[in-house]
């Protein structure tokens, strides 16, 4: 009866404390729902630092907008940034409310009016309408317990010239202070540049620090810096695969995309190269993207394929987020060929002509894959800076993929460019993409 009493004691105790901790988990989370947390930039001992109601956050995110959020929680990430408060989808509100069911914080993002697009910062009433609106996307937004920081615009340095801009985006920094004591602000520019770094040192206090986007370029961010005269505390809001201005291209001046293994060697690389390099001043990252969208082709940016689908490059942020890899990983690509020429030679082919492509691949985890392709128009239709880009049309034309990676195909009869698209895809919802542009003559 001693150790029977012994035991039942022991599972009271047992019974007591999960009753207290699932209490406990209960009313925080209740409590959160009440309130926004605080955030604040600290130094100590030269090392920036954002912290959440005291405890020390390093951004380990991605930028998303229409992305998977529970996908993103469950690979180890605990932020993600947005562009605006309302995405056309979801309201900023319904964001934050899928982020704080996911355990993750948010770098809201604000849509303030680039010089590029008309906007006119010379025009005080029109500046003063922008600030209205964002005011009350501000209050609607600035206590729910998911907020991390405010964006305030994106790349707005992109092929500017009224320097007016810097002085409207301190005034909602400004503005967002006298209403929203708990969070960060920061705007994020495309690069860095010793002119903007100038103006906004000298003319913008109330912006608690820069962030700063690159792609290819990230390699250098010391020398960028340097360059620049920058010392501050920073985040890097934008960084992934080499940007499709920084790579080689055809002699009708296509763009080379890296394959999706190339890009995860690269996210790995620039990882360790220059996020965790600067271990004292870079606060951290939101990799770009999480989820899929068309710039320059449907595969160049996002860590997902158009039909969700996860490449290798997710595996490398999960290893870099949680320490480890994750259980299933993507395919991997090792090779393409068109002709029996390298996918970076010039494909000049004639109108209905029969061609022939491979791909050499292989698996970490020795899934059954499969092989898919499609042929698309080269986009025409080109934006700049991540504006809407319209996806090329797939061409319907004989094309035939084998399972161990050979492709035949009979060239579209309409002369053009073109690229041939091949995905290799495991059982686990993962792919490996590369394609190969061609011109018909």
């Amino acid at each position: 009866m001693k150790g029977f009493k012994r035991i039942t004691s022991l599972a009271v105790i047992f019974l007591i404390m999960l009753y207290a901790c699932n209490t406990s988990k209960t009313n925080k989370n209740d409590s959160d729902m009440d309130g926004p947390v605080k955030v604040e930039m600290k130094q100590a001992d030269g090392v920036y630092r954002l912290y959440v109601d005291d405890h020390e956050f390093f951004v380990k995110g991605a930028g998303l907008e229409f992305g998977n959020i529970e996908a993103l929680a469950q690979h180890g990430a605990n932020s993600f940034r947005t562009w605006r408060t309302d995405n056309s989808r979801r309201s900023g509100k319904e964001v934050l409310d899928e982020a704080h069911k996911n355990g993750l914080m948010v770098m809201m993002g604000i849509e303030v009016g680039r010089e590029r697009h008309g906007f006119d910062y010379d025009d005080t009433a029109w500046v003063a309408r922008q600030k209205e609106d964002i005011r009350q996307q501000v209050v609607q937004l600035k206590d729910h317990p998911a907020l991390l920081g405010w964006g305030i615009g994106n790349e707005l340095n992109l092929h500017y010239t009224n320097k007016k801009v810097w002085d409207a985006v301190n005034d909602i920094a400004k503005m967002i202070q006298n209403i929203d004591g708990n969070h960060v602000t920061t705007t994020m520019l495309a690069g860095v540049g010793k002119e903007e770094v100038d103006y906004i040192s000298e003319n913008c206090p109330d912006i608690d620090f820069l962030s700063f986007q690159f792609y290819g370029d990230i390699e250098n961010l010391d020398t960028r810096l340097d360059d620049a005269g920058y010392e501050g505390p920073y985040l890097i809001t934008e960084w992934g695969a080499t940007g499709h201005w920084e790579v080689p291209t055809t002699s009708w001046g296509a763009p080379i995309e890296q394959t999706s293994s190339e890009k995860a060697e690269a996210l790995k690389r620039r990882y360790g190269k220059a996020i965790l390099a600067d271990s004292s001043k870079c606060m951290g990252s939101y990799v770009f993207l999480w989820g899929q969208k068309q710039e320059r082709t449907p595969t160049w940016y996002g860590l997902f394929t158009e039909k969700g689908r996860e490449t290798e490059a997710i595996d490398v942020m999960h290893y870099f987020w949680e320490g480890e890899w994750p259980e299933n990983r993507a395919p991997q690509i090792i090779k393409a060929r068109m002709n029996g020429m390298d996918r970076y030679a010039d494909q000049l082919i004639k109108p209905g002509s029969e061609n022939s492509a491979s791909v050499e691949f292989s698996d970490p985890d020795g899934d059954t894959l499969e092989i898919k392709c499609e042929i698309m128009k080269e986009a025409t239709e080109l934006s700049e800076g991540g504006d809407f880009e319209a996806r090329p049309a797939t061409v319907e034309t004989e094309l035939k993929c084998s399972p161990e990676g050979d492709i035949t195909f009979l060239a579209p009869t309409g002369k053009g460019a073109y690229r041939l698209f091949i995905y290799v895809l495991d059982n686990h919802n993962h792919a490996g993409t590369v394609n190969i542009p061609f011109k018909v003559e």
